[in-house]
């Protein structure tokens, strides 16, 4: 895996496990997930798949860069 691909939702949720969320709530079709040091939670929707544009913000938001995330991605199952 080279470059951001949309992923499932399931095992963006892994991530977000390993990278130190918990789900805090959810409202409707979003999923919100916090962590202590965040400056905004991270949200995600609940379809099938998340799109790039959104890891790409969620990354952003985590202070993960775009490398680190495809190695952690490649180590999950």
């Amino acid at each position: 895996m080279n470059k951001l691909a949309p992923v499932k939702r399931k095992k963006f949720e892994k991530f977000l496990n390993y990278a130190g969320c918990h789900l805090k709530r959810q409202k409707g079709d979003h999923l919100i997930y916090d962590r202590v040091g965040l400056r905004r939670p991270v949200v995600i929707t609940t379809d099938s798949e998340v799109p790039i544009f959104i890891i790409r913000s969620n990354l952003r938001s985590l202070n993960i860069p775009i490398k680190e995330y495809l190695k952690i991605m490649s180590h999950l199952n």
